[in-house]
């Protein structure tokens, strides 16, 4: 019985270490933010934030066909 619930009880860690993996890589917030050239395609818009990290003002950049939004400070 104890095996059973240490592959058990080690199976679910081993899962959750791997979603935390998966979750950390494939987060956009932290994405494109340090990028200063905007590629081809993107257009600027009226919204700009502050980014929480730097302080920083950002603005957004919008590419229509994609959807894709880039952030570049100012």
């Amino acid at each position: 019985m104890t095996k059973f619930l240490w592959i058990y009880f080690g199976a679910q860690a081993l899962l959750l270490i791997v979603l935390l993996i998966v979750a950390r890589f494939k987060d956009r917030r932290y994405r494109n933010v340090s990028e200063t050239d905007v590629p081809d395609g993107f257009e600027r818009t009226t919204e700009v934030s502050i980014d929480p990290r730097t302080g920083q003002q950002v603005r957004v950049y919008y590419n229509p066909r994609t959807g894709e939004r880039r952030y570049k400070p100012e």
